[in-house]
């Protein structure tokens, strides 16, 4: 039968699928549209298998927060490239998925990919799925973090460009002070809220480190134990939310700022894109170089 340019437009519209891929779906199916979407999904799945070992490290940051400012929550959606990061699709999938966890309030990431997105008849993992089919490369729903205020707290959202997102959970201070908070968690990368919260094994680590390179010096105990001592002070507040000095105004520190505004931040998250993923670098003289040997 003849495929028709409106019956590619409808498939194109329930699958996300490229138009080539729609006209040869529906030519295979003869016409029928739920075989054809069917048919998409099968063949967008398999080519979802045959790049999930790609390396997606590149990719965006979704969002997305209830107007009262109550419920917020954050996803990274990776990808392989960082043009594709920049297609309006991917973005709009990222900002999708961090609505649906705000709705929805999934325990666990495999509880997200079941679920089903506003306005569609599929799944998470079949849309992924299907954006892979469409874009042509790896996609990973990598992580997401939903937060809900307590009575007395309110929940700040900040977003540095779309590759890095902070929410934080606050009481007290002006209505601002908490998305100031979040732009600063932003740059200053902070493990935790106070001293109290540092790892254990962190601590111990720098101290190993501190306790050697002390003892270089050729000083008397008494002094290296001084001298760990205070490199242990500057590497807590280093690394902790309280103890940094405030982007805005250096010679605060952000537990003086939320002290002065009887302020307090109960709880953070910074997502960055592709933290902790080792990517793969590409060395493409010496490809072409060892492709002229083998020829």
């Amino acid at each position: 039968m003849s495929i028709t340019a409106s019956m590619v437009k409808a498939l194109r519209e329930r699958s996300g699928a490229g138009m080539m891929e729609c006209k040869k779906a529906l030519a295979e199916t003869q016409g029928d549209e739920d075989a054809a979407l069917v048919l998409l999904r099968t063949k967008g799945e398999v080519q979802a298998e045959k790049k999930a070992g790609r390396i997606a490290a590149e990719g965006v940051i979704g969002s997305y927060a209830s107007e009262d400012g109550k419920v917020a929550a954050l996803v990274e959606l990776n990808c392989e490239t960082d043009f594709v990061a920049k297609e309006p699709a991917f973005k709009d999938f990222a900002n999708a998925l961090a609505q649906l966890a705000m709705d929805q309030n999934p325990a666990d990431l495999d509880a997200l990919l079941a679920m089903t997105l506003p306005g569609e008849s599929q799944d998470v993992e079949a849309a992924r799925s299907a954006l892979i089919n469409k874009i042509g490369e790896n996609i990973n729903i990598r992580r997401f973090v939903r937060f809900a205020a307590e009575a007395d707290t309110q929940i700040s959202i900040y977003l540095h460009g779309v590759r890095i997102g902070v929410l934080v959970e606050s009481s007290g201070g002006v209505a601002s002070l908490g998305r100031d908070i979040a732009m600063h968690i932003a740059a200053s990368r902070p493990l935790c809220v106070s001293a109290d919260q540092v790892p254990q094994e962190s601590i111990e680590k720098e101290k190993a480190i501190f306790i050697a390179q002390a003892e270089e010096s050729g000083k008397p105990p008494e002094i290296i134990e001084k001298m760990v001592s205070g490199k242990l002070r500057k590497h807590v507040n280093e690394v902790c939310l309280e103890g940094q000095s405030y982007v805005k105004a250096p010679e605060l520190s952000v537990a003086k700022l939320l002290a002065g505004e009887n302020a307090k931040v109960s709880q953070f998250v910074r997502f960055e894109v592709g933290e902790g993923i080792e990517k793969k670098v590409e060395d493409f003289a010496a490809e072409v170089m060892a492709q002229a040997k083998g020829g």
